[in-house]
């Protein structure tokens, strides 16, 4: 099963028919085929041209065959309309035939929470649960994007538990509610979860926690956190404080300790992910972690006080087999020094075609996959050179290559930032 994340979800289009004439189908008449061809043909460029035209097409004949292909439509229009009402109408007749449609689960279930209302919150109570379920059994993977996507699942799981949340929040169970915005926060810590629990407590009445809970909101790192929420978090925590203690004595004290408190918990977080990926965080190149074609590890770092050449390539990139040999030249040339070293990093998406394509060439095996160091490099193109220099710092890259002047260009290169080294050695 391919692991897929809410975002990438959430941005794929999913209107029921292309863009190009619809078959005919069977006992369809000619009419309300045609009608049908113009009504999608003329909201093509427009979402909101598309409800109108469509919903007059199910006014019209209210018991086309295409029915529930057009209310597939509607339904899409209606996510990229923002309009909660229509998703509430016509989500609910995707998931329908869609059961684990994430996107629907997600969208439909925020819709009736928006909305309100005792039937809309016994709905979403149940669509929450069926979302945070889904996104819990999306596998669990590692390299690469695995701390991305454990992240996104992380997160849609505790979406879950708020939109669950908030439903009980709606029917009055506020003992409910805060078990499990606990849930929430407990599954991924944020602004976000950490608000809602203080507010059901402060709904229990147990303010003095509430006033902790809001502290957490207000100081937790949190990129998605938007600054008007972080001033809404402030005021509620500073009125809040100032009705239990009469002033605002020791508050600054509480929110530098809930300032130590949720570092900790993120501190933890993040020592996880590193266990999916070493390299979640680095933004030095030289502490970086490469993963060997035998699947050793390789520490970046072991190299620092050498000039590094980092071959960026892939096995589908035919220029990569024009420049091999040079610099299998270059290195022939350097082979004495034991300060150069030369990396062939490999950047294809299928690793499994690296050892086969090695074997049938002829290439050495020595061999090292990128692990997101292209990302932190902006290699943008394939082959790319990155030459580091001593000190660890990206000294000189070569975006493509000319073949006529690539050896000479590059021992220009390597003996200069040889001869800087002794130049700061001699100082």
């Amino acid at each position: 099963m391919m692991f897929r994340t809410l975002s990438f979800l959430l941005a794929v289009a999913v209107f029921a028919w292309p863009q190009q004439t619809v078959p005919q189908p069977s006992g369809q008449s000619d009419a309300e085929h045609t009608d049908l061809q113009n009504a999608l043909s003329e909201g093509a460029t427009s979402s909101v041209d598309l409800v109108r035209l469509l919903e007059a097409f199910l006014k019209k004949y209210p018991n086309s065959s295409e029915r529930i292909r057009v209310e597939q439509t509607l339904a899409k229009a209606a996510v990229d309309n923002k309009d909660d009402a229509r998703i509430v109408l016509y989500g609910p007749r995707v998931l329908d035939t869609s059961p684990d449609d994430l996107l629907f689960l997600d969208r439909v279930t925020r819709s009736m929470l928006a909305l309100g209302g005792a039937e809309n919150a016994k709905k979403a109570l149940e669509y929450g649960r069926r979302f945070g379920e889904d996104m819990a059994k999306l596998p669990a993977v590692a390299g690469p994007g695995a701390v991305k996507r454990e992240d996104d699942r992380d997160r849609g799981v505790a979406r879950g538990y708020l939109y669950r949340a908030r439903a009980e929040k709606i029917l009055g169970d506020d003992s409910a509610a805060e078990k499990l915005a606990v849930q929430a926060f407990s599954t991924y810590p944020n602004a976000e979860a950490a608000r809602e629990w203080g507010e059901a407590l402060v709904r229990l009445g147990r303010k003095d926690d509430a006033i902790e809970r809001l502290a957490d909101a207000f100081t937790i790192p949190d990129l998605r956190a938007l600054d008007e929420d972080r001033a809404a978090d402030r005021r509620k925590l500073w009125e809040l404080y100032r009705e239990r203690h009469k002033n605002e004595k020791g508050l600054g004290d509480l929110i530098l300790a809930a300032y130590d408190r949720t570092a900790k918990l993120m501190d933890e977080r993040q020592a996880r992910m590193k266990g999916l990926d070493p390299n979640t965080g680095v933004t030095d190149a030289m502490k970086f972690t490469l993963t060997a074609l035998d699947g050793t590890k390789f520490q970046m770092g072991t190299l620092k006080g050498e000039v590094v050449i980092l071959d960026f390539w892939a096995t589908w990139c035919g220029p990569c087999r024009t420049q091999h040999p040079m610099y299998e030249e270059l290195k022939k040339r350097y082979q004495d020094r034991k300060d150069i070293v030369f990396l062939a990093i490999d950047t294809d998406e299928d690793r499994s075609l690296v050892a086969p394509f090695l074997n049938e060439i002829g290439w050495s095996k020595t061999v090292y996959f990128e692990d997101g160091l292209s990302r932190l490099l902006n290699v943008t193109q394939i082959p790319t050179t990155v030459l580091i220099d001593k000190q660890g710092r990206v000294a000189s890259r070569m975006n493509g290559f000319l073949p006529d002047r690539f050896v000479d260009q590059m021992k220009e290169r390597i003996n200069a930032l040889l001869a800087d080294s002794m130049t700061a050695v001699s100082q």
